[in-house]
């Protein structure tokens, strides 16, 4: 893991490095139309005015990539844990046990920045199996203000619940693991696509895991996650927070 670490430390200096030395060559000047359609473009997709989109516009890939290694996303996650901390400052829990916050996994309490880097940050079709197979090595890190956030909320009193698309069957093991090693440890339950479940589409499959809760007499105080679907449809929770990810839609 210490390797993996120390890789991923590697190419980010790497990566940033790479993207500081081309920016002058590839960032428009003010005004300049390709700049400013790929600010408008991930305005509209993180605002959900764009659905259904299958790639990032190519002209938008290093627009992407700057926004993702550059910092601009890494403060945008931190105001929105920093948001989320102003509203879990305002809530008094019962004390009964039933508080229920839900966390979205992939690219919400870790990222898989990595992957995408090689998916020319979503400009390449969604690779299922190529994402499988990413998957099953484990080594996603985290997001380290969701990690922050994850640990406030189970000091505060909170079950946490891991709400995710990943397939049961297949890649419950690594996401376990990769969870642990990265400090996700103490959630209430790691909730998971089952071959009852496969065939729905991620805003009805995560809606009916809600819906699950309640019946159990959750209260839901909260709602984290990257992708639209992970924060629509009934049960929704209190409160819904949306973490960026101007590289892929997940309907």
């Amino acid at each position: 893991m210490e390797m993996y670490k120390r890789d991923t430390f590697l190419f980010l200096f790497l990566a940033i490095s790479s993207v500081a030395t081309s920016t002058s060559q590839w960032m428009p000047m003010e005004g300049n139309n390709a700049a400013s359609y790929c600010l408008s473009w991930r305005l509209a997709i993180e605002t959900n005015n764009v659905r259904m989109w299958r790639i990032v516009p190519p002209q938008c890939m290093r627009y992407v990539e700057v926004y993702m290694l550059a910092g601009q996303y890494d403060r945008d996650v931190q105001l929105i844990v920093e948001q989320i901390n102003v509203y879990l400052n305002e809530i008094q829990l019962p004390g009964d046990g039933m508080d229920a916050w839900i966390l979205d996994v992939d690219d919400t309490c870790f990222s898989n920045l990595f992957y995408y880097r090689l998916k020319r940050y979503g400009c390449d079709p969604y690779d299922p199996t190529g994402f499988r197979t990413w998957a099953m090595r484990g080594g996603s890190p985290a997001i380290e203000p969701v990690l922050e956030l994850f640990n406030k909320l189970i000091e505060t009193g909170f079950k946490v619940f891991l709400v995710t698309g990943r397939d049961e069957e297949t890649l419950r093991q690594a996401t376990v693991e990769n969870l642990e090693n990265e400090g996700f440890t103490g959630y209430e339950r790691l909730i998971m696509r089952t071959a009852e479940n496969k065939r729905q589409n991620a805003t009805t499959y995560k809606a009916t895991i809600r819906k699950q809760m309640m019946e159990q007499g959750y209260r839901i105080w909260g709602n984290v996650g990257d992708q639209w679907s992970d924060l629509q449809g009934e049960y929704s929770g209190d409160r819904t927070f949306k973490i960026p990810n101007p590289m892929y839609f997940v309907p």
